[in-house]
């Protein structure tokens, strides 16, 4: 009766609901992506408190890393939080809340770790010792009275005492979580489609640089839940069963300075008039892919969205998203009577005469 009484209280929650029942939501990250993402930001948890406010410690491999990295990157805090209803199956935390009749894996909760050290004395800390966490009387795990959402009154009190977020949030709110760390002003680091840089209120943020890119984009795969159904591409099931798919347009989004942020991008070719036609409704001329950009030029020009993945604020200013000089469309530029793939529309700070 308790777990039915929870599920009718969250079905209130309409946009978590969704978000929860969405098949495209229930992606899980690979501790490698993960890894090689975070190599590049060590400089940025030292003494600082991270939270994972989309994680259930049964599976995250978000969780993982800063569990077993805790010392190495001098965290002073890792918080860890998981909504209810988690249809996660996974076994390899298992944790005791007390007398409860429910499945503790349906209970939205939040694990908070202050110390990390090796537990089965193998001279090392890693994966082996993670479950043993609970056991340090100076971390603390602690059933939440709400649902475990990310936009919950509990998680924005511990996103507000939180110096750095991580995490995989689910696809389908992408925008409010960008919002929500954007309007309690956080140092982020998250993954989401490239789609999202086309969304106004994802873009105006990468636009005025408070929003950048990360160091992979691209190609990456996800492992996810059983009731996933089987697909012609993009999807396989490994040797042990467990089924997965990839996307080949995912990125980090951060606010996190990254060395790769502040390097030029290298230009070889020239501007000629015949090779970059004007966009029929915005004064801008066409690149069709980023290595043709002309390193000469003064005025603007629409680059496919892929450039934001080189874009130095130094050496380029984004002027809008097929709209310099016009209302937001929400659509491509038109070249030549036709509305093509959707342009970033950029100027060369530094262009180089010929």
């Amino acid at each position: 009766m308790a777990m039915q009484n929870r599920y009718q209280s969250m079905a209130k929650n309409g946009s978590l609901t969704a978000a929860r029942d969405a098949k495209q939501d229930e992606f899980y990250t690979q501790l490698d992506d993960i890894s090689n993402e975070l190599k590049h930001y060590t400089q940025h948890f030292q003494g600082k408190v991270v939270f994972c406010n989309c994680d259930d410690p049964y599976e995250s491999n978000f969780f993982k890393y800063f569990a077993v990295n805790f010392n190495k990157l001098g965290l002073k805090k890792l918080i860890a939080t998981c909504y209810d209803g988690s249809p996660v199956q996974g076994n390899e935390l298992l944790l005791d809340f007390g007398d409860t009749s429910d499945d503790p894996k349906k209970i939205a909760y939040k694990v908070e770790i202050t110390e990390v050290r090796d537990f089965n004395n193998d001279g090392a800390v890693n994966l082996a010792d993670v479950r043993y966490l609970m056991q340090n009387d100076k971390n603390v795990i602690s059933i939440l009275k709400g649902n475990g959402d990310f936009r919950s009154d509990e998680c924005v009190e511990l996103l507000k005492e939180a110096d750095v977020i991580v995490t995989n949030p689910p696809f389908s709110l992408f925008r409010e979580f960008v919002a929500l760390m954007m309007k309690y002003q956080k140092p982020f680091l998250v993954i989401g489609s490239q789609n999202n840089i086309t969304y106004k209120d994802v873009f105006k943020y990468l636009r005025n640089n408070e929003l950048w890119l990360g160091y992979k984009s691209g190609d990456m795969s996800f492992r996810v839940p059983n009731y996933f159904e089987p697909r012609a591409t993009r999807y396989w099931v490994d040797e042990t069963g467990q089924k997965w798919r990839s996307m080949g347009n995912i990125c980090w989004f951060t606010n996190l300075d990254i060395q790769k942020r502040h390097e030029d991008l290298d230009l070889y070719r020239y501007y000629a008039p015949e090779e970059y036609p004007t966009y029929d409704n915005c004064d801008a001329i066409n690149i069709a892919k980023v290595s043709e950009i002309p390193m000469d030029y003064e005025g603007a020009m629409g680059v496919p969205i892929t450039f934001l993945d080189k874009y130095n604020p130094d050496q380029f200013e984004i002027l809008g998203l097929d709209d310099h000089h016009v209302e937001w469309r929400g659509k491509g530029p038109e070249l030549n009577g036709k509305v093509i793939y959707r342009r970033i529309i950029v100027r060369n700070k530094k262009p180089q005469k010929p």
